[in-house]
């Protein structure tokens, strides 16, 4: 009896052994973040401070037929954020599974303007006027490269109906500069489709790169077009940064343009960034005398 015993533990710690000699890998990474934040007098604020912690997990490995498979798992301030699962087929492309974050479709390339920080618009208020995306909530994503062109396609289905986009990227027609332009329908918010698109162009020369995007979601009642364009400029290896614009304009009777202007500065040293961010939108939603601004500055560390 006891030889049987050890006959069977002998080919369970053979097993064990084969097991973790898969060619893969796993990797734990974290983020701090020290924020002072000032919302302007026109809104009510509380504490301007606040911190907030990130932690991911990412792990990779590669199969038999030479195809890499990678994951990762976000959390902030310990809730779930985002995660995905990457399978990598070398020419074939990258198909993957994204829930929270965009690997793929038109939500990775929904704003494409240069900047040192935040997008000109981003935490004035709850709502992105004018930007283009759809679902990513356990949506399929594939995106493949060759002969300078990419190509990248998003798939989600959801309670109402399905979300889709196609984008199509050309990096190598002049040199310094990427064009390129999307579409997609999002029915995840609303039973009735709301048709997506977008174009851009950036262009980067020495310490400079310009660019100009240009957005539309076309709904039943109220169409939306938002045009972009911003510069930033490398200081050096460690500091950028960067000045931007954007104006909305609604077709609703009774709205008037939004407007959001900005300016970031970054300068990284290591793992420690310290940032500054300067936004402001008038007529914020269409709603004239609507003005918010918003002043952030930070001090993030990368583990």
């Amino acid at each position: 009896m006891n030889n049987i015993k050890k006959i069977g533990l002998t080919a369970l710690a053979g097993s064990l052994v084969a097991t973790s000699a898969f060619a893969g890998s796993m990797s734990v990474s974290g983020s701090a973040k020290m924020t002072y934040q000032s919302k302007g007098a026109e809104q009510v604020t509380g504490n301007p401070w606040s911190n907030s912690k990130g932690i991911t997990f990412s792990g990779s490995g590669e199969l038999d037929n030479g195809f890499s498979v990678s994951t990762s798992y976000t959390m902030s301030n310990a809730a779930f954020s985002a995660t995905h699962v990457t399978v990598d087929m070398g020419d074939s492309g990258t198909f993957s599974l994204m829930n929270g974050t965009s690997t793929a479709g038109l939500n990775k390339y929904k704003d494409k303007m240069p900047t040192a920080g935040e997008e000109v618009y981003d935490d004035v208020d709850a709502t992105d006027h004018g930007v283009v995306g759809t679902g990513n909530d356990n949506a399929l994503g594939y995106e493949v490269s060759m002969m300078g062109m990419t190509a990248s396609a998003s798939y989600q289905r959801n309670g109402v109906g399905t979300d889709t986009s196609f984008v199509v990227i050309a990096d190598d027609l002049v040199d310094g500069m990427q064009i390129g332009g999307g579409i997609g329908s999002d029915t995840s918010t609303a039973t009735v489709e709301h048709d997506h698109s977008t174009v851009w162009a950036t262009y980067t020369s020495g310490m400079a790169t310009v660019g100009l995007q240009h957005s539309a979601i076309d709904k039943p009642s109220n169409d939306i077009n938002r045009m972009h364009y911003a510069i930033s400029l490398a200081v050096n290896e460690n500091m950028s940064v960067s000045y931007g614009v954007s104006t909305v304009e609604f077709d609703e009777s009774g709205k008037t343009d939004e407007e959001s202007s900005g300016i970031s500065a970054s300068y990284t040293m290591g793992g420690m960034t310290l940032a500054a961010v300067m936004n402001k939108t008038d007529s914020i939603g269409g709603s004239s005398g609507s003005d918010k601004s918003f002043t952030e500055v930070s001090l993030a560390f990368a583990f």
